[in-house]
């Protein structure tokens, strides 16, 4: 089918040639070449681990979001309105007289609930009340689409409970996570003490949360055995559950976690249930009592006084990730607003910074992005005939949305005082816990949007196997109503290519066209997809982001894939919608070449080096260098329009690039 141009009268080329370093030379360091000068420009401020195009993005966003919330909040509207709520959350956040002056007051009697505990048969139906109230001790509960059904909610168990997410930060001995562990302990003894606890109970308190939480990471399954979704949906009714993890009253359980009656569950990784169920019967209550108190303080930190937050920014900003000084509390107050009242927000966003035409220009984009993907499948050689059918039928059903929901959330339900700040937050969590709890074994709503309007971001679901673009990111360097082109296909273009690829990705590929996790491969062509993708990995394997630590490319397989994939259909996109076209040189740059340029400047950024340790550990997306210099030596359009050529460093052989989608 042909592709149409957007249109290029009087368009300019979205390339800003002060972001280049013309010193690097495109075959060596393509992102330096592409991204370099933009990075002296945005030197790292002590707040950020890591800044790039997408933060620059979000500040702006931030700015306008101030504006908006600090006029509601200053005008006092109508009681129980939207704006008054919005305004009364954000005072609240801002009144940092008051929260001193509180100190731990605010959740005083959550740390008494738990030190009232008498024995360990009465931990359960307490841990399951406190997800409610947003603290998540042991493991994580929540509702989605069943993987086997995906027209129905069901409710999921997730290994979860550690404060420092991936369990090699509990089990590995390099030294330098051995320092981190020393330091967590450290961080919890302090906040311990800030809470009110005696020196000796605090050095205690936190030598029993590490032991539990360690407990807890040795159960868990590795962050590159979580992406296998087979093996992650073990769905079972509420009695198997019972039979196989017999030491928790689970219907009990559910029921204090605010679930009505229900027959079945899926249990992620039953390892943590049982894990849960053990500590139970051999841990002594002291230590349960100390690990959920920590629950408590960890997740109210930022919601008490100065004395708490700065504690909290310590370890898990500074030790954690290497940042250098803490956000001023009107960023840290917007953020509070933003996540808990995200549509409210975002309705007010989208009326005042989003016009209708760009709506209608990316509903086009993505149209030729489907079509130029269709073209691709229709066009491999390694699969068959069958398996392509069923791409082809999956790819027609991808249901697209574009800036915000045409059904907003309502939040009249919703009860924001200017009391106190944490007790604010709760009810809000509480809010969104029961309106999520009330979702257990109904109908999936495939209206419902799982990212805010304002959010700078993309997504693929694959139960409802769709591709969504809040208006937050349909802005520079993302999209640009007045670049040609070259530009916009091969920023927002490839963006939306890569969200469509995820749909055909490692994961995203065992899920049918109606987002059940259905195999509807042939046995060869799925062998001949692992052998293909495995080519990616293995180069990823193989790349040292530091002296001495490889990146993983088997936990970025994933995103590699859809980066690939993304580049590949936006640049054929490219190319049928200016055929026929005089290729229009522009700074010396052909469209080729400005595709790509636009590309690497997605992902411009500075991180340090504690960041790019946390990254590698735990981030399924590769460091933004490695997006850019890892993925083009696979695309061979790339080495046409930069003249790259054997004996560049960034040169692949042909035989050594991934050939996938």
């Amino acid at each position: 089918m042909a592709v149409t141009a957007l249109g290029c009268d009087d368009k300019h080329s979205g390339i800003i040639l002060e972001n280049l370093d013309r010193t690097a030379r495109p075959g060596a360091d393509f992102y330096q070449y592409a991204c370099g000068g933009w990075m002296e420009k945005h030197p790292l401020t002590g707040e950020y681990a890591r800044f790039g195009s997408f933060d620059l993005l979000a500040e702006n966003n931030r700015a306008r979001l101030r504006e908006l919330i600090e006029e509601l909040s200053a005008r006092r509207a109508e009681e129980g309105s939207d704006a008054r709520k919005i305004g009364d959350l954000y005072a609240v956040a801002m009144d940092s007289a008051k929260l001193n002056a509180e100190g731990a007051a605010p959740v005083r009697a959550d740390l008494e609930r738990v030190a009232a505990l008498r024995e360990r048969g009465e931990i359960p139906a307490l841990a399951a009340r406190m997800r409610r109230q947003g603290f998540d001790p042991y493991f994580a509960l929540y509702v989605d689409a069943d993987p086997g059904n995906s027209e129905v909610n069901i409710v999921n168990t997730y290994q979860g409970g550690t404060s420092l997410g991936e369990r090699e930060y509990y089990l590995d001995e390099d030294e330098h996570t051995r320092g981190i562990r020393a330091a967590f302990r450290e961080h919890v003894a302090a906040m311990f003490a800030l809470a009110g606890f005696e020196e000796g109970e605090a050095t205690m308190a936190a030598a029993r949360v590490m032991e539990v939480e360690t407990r807890l990471a040795t159960a868990s399954r590795s962050a590159v055995e979580l992406r296998d979704p087979l093996a992650n949906y073990n769905k079972m009714s509420v009695e198997e559950l019972q039979r196989r993890v017999p030491g928790v009253d689970w219907g009990a359980y559910l029921e204090a976690a605010g679930f009505a009656p229900q027959e079945e569950v899926n249990v992620g990784q039953p390892e943590a249930l049982e894990a849960f169920a053990g500590m139970l019967e051999e841990v002594d209550l002291e230590t349960h009592k100390c690990y959920l108190q920590w629950k408590v303080i960890d997740a109210a930190a930022d919601q008490l006084g100065d004395a708490f937050a700065e504690r909290n920014f310590d370890f898990y900003g500074r030790t954690l990730s290497g940042k250098e000084e803490m956000q001023p509390r009107w960023k840290r107050s917007v953020g509070t607003v933003n996540g808990l009242l995200g549509e409210m927000v975002g309705r007010m966003y989208v009326q005042k910074y989003f016009p209708a035409e760009a709506k209608e220009r990316m509903v086009t984009l993505v149209r030729h992005l489907q079509e130029a993907l269709g073209e691709r499948v229709r066009g491999l050689k390694w699969m068959s005939e069958e398996t392509k059918a069923r791409a082809m039928e999956k790819l027609a059903t991808v249901r697209v949305k574009v800036g915000y929901p045409d059904k907003w959330r309502d939040y009249s339900a919703l009860e924001i005082k200017r009391d106190s700040y944490w007790a604010n937050v709760a009810r809000a969590t509480e809010f969104a816990y029961a309106r999520m709890a009330e979702k257990a074994g109904k109908p999936v709503d495939r209206e419902e949007w799982l990212m805010t309007p304002q959010t700078v971001n993309a997504y693929y679901n694959p139960s409802t196997n769709e591709i969504c673009f809040p208006a937050g990111i349909l802005q520079y360097p993302f999209f640009d109503m007045d670049a040609d082109d070259a530009f916009n296909y091969g920023a927002i273009g490839v963006v939306i290519g890569h969200e469509m690829t995820h749909g055909f990705d490692d994961q995203g590929r065992q899920y049918d066209k109606d987002g059940n996790l259905r195999d509807w491969w042939t046995a060869a062509d799925a062998e001949n997809f692992v052998e293909r993708t495995r080519v990616l990995a293995d180069h990823f394997d193989a790349i040292e982001v530091l002296p001495g630590l490889k990146a993983n490319g088997r936990l970025t397989l994933g995103e590699n894939i859809a980066d690939l994939g993304g580049i590949e259909v936006a640049y054929d996109a490219l190319q049928r919608a200016t055929a026929g076209e005089e290729p229009r040189e522009v700074d010396g740059f052909s469209p080729s070449c400005r595709f790509f340029l636009a590309y690497a400047a997605l992902w411009a950024a500075n991180t340090r080096e504690e960041q790019v340790r946390v990254l590698t550990r735990s981030d399924p997306h590769s460091l933004g260098r490695w997006r850019v210099n890892g993925t083009l030596p696979h695309v061979a359009a790339w080495y046409e329009a930069f003249r790259v050529a054997p004996g560049d460093p960034l040169f692949l052989p042909e035989e050594r690039r991934a050939d996938i989608w």
